[in-house]
């Protein structure tokens, strides 16, 4: 789709109300459940891992229509986010623990903000950069540069900025110096440099140790940050406490233990909604790609 079409595709859709806005993106979210069996056994063989096969089949068949829905759902907030007000996007959203963030500036440090692809996560991190403070979120290039500049133009709306993952540490860096804030998705498939291997819903992976490795070297705090909904209208932008990285004479213990701290983290508020997190990515597909050959 270029570009102007997907506009005019917004355009005609923003005149719709909410309801039929939303049930527009519901009803795509079911085709891609009934036609995409590929992303279906996804959904299943990363449940039945992370869960050990205790899952029912009603339970899986449940959270996979959810993941589909969810998915859309997001898409559907980054259009909205493109012509909401401010006032608007506080009505829907209600930030918990701003008090953690206040803490650490008045320490005079900056903030590394750790999170994952869980429930709405467009509209957490429009949310943070709107009613905390404006973060910097490190992404991942995309094939579909029309798409792209379409999301990254929805992601700015409130504040924040976007940095390309090529080449970041030394940006990252610079807004650390600066007392400005970052955000970095801990929940992602990466290659073996990049990363340490950690337990994560119970299982051996690779995660990135960038947060702990900045917070260690420069000072600043790592505060884990997700959101969640009871009824898809009614958001909770959840701040976390912060996560300490320790400064021993073991520097390499002192990343792993901090980098174990936020996968501990991840699988806490996974294990209570399971529904909320983004099973159709293969996570594990590096580290154990025979759960996804089947």
């Amino acid at each position: 789709m270029g570009y102007k079409a997907l506009l005019i595709l917004e355009k005609i859709l923003m005149l719709l109300p909410a309801k039929a806005r939303k049930a527009f993106f519901v009803s795509l979210a079911y085709l891609g459940y009934i036609s995409s069996k590929k992303y279906r056994n996804i959904v299943k063989q990363n449940l039945n891992y992370a869960f050990n096969n205790s899952m029912s089949k009603s339970e899986i068949t449940k959270i996979t229509k959810y993941s589909f829905k969810n998915l859309m759902l997001n898409f559907l907030h980054l259009m909205e986010l493109r012509h909401i007000s401010l006032d608007e996007l506080e009505n829907k959203v209600t930030v918990v623990n701003k008090e953690a963030v206040l803490k650490v500036h008045e320490e005079g440090r900056a903030v590394i903000y750790v999170t994952s692809h869980y429930c709405a996560w467009e509209l957490g991190g429009a949310s943070l950069g709107a009613f905390v403070e404006p973060v910097a979120a490190v992404y991942k290039k995309m094939k579909n540069r029309i798409y792209e500049n379409w999301l990254l133009e929805a992601r700015a709306k409130f504040g924040n900025t976007n940095l390309e993952k090529s080449n970041v540490i030394k940006p990252l860096i610079r807004l650390i110096k600066q007392g400005k804030a970052s955000g970095i998705l801990i929940d992602t498939n990466i290659n073996k440099k990049e990363g340490t291997i950690v337990e994560f819903m119970g299982k051996p992976i690779r995660q990135t140790t960038t947060p702990a490795y900045l917070a260690r070297k420069f000072n600043a705090a790592i505060i884990p940050v997700t959101i969640r909904t009871d009824d898809e209208q009614n958001y909770t932008l959840m701040i976390f406490d912060e996560i300490v990285v320790e400064k021993t004479e073991d520097e390499k213990a002192d990343i792993q233990k901090a980098t174990q701290l936020q996968a501990d983290w991840l699988t806490s508020i996974i294990t209570k909604e399971p529904k909320f997190w983004f099973w159709l990515h293969r996570r594990w597909k590096n580290d154990n790609p025979d759960i996804y050959k089947s």
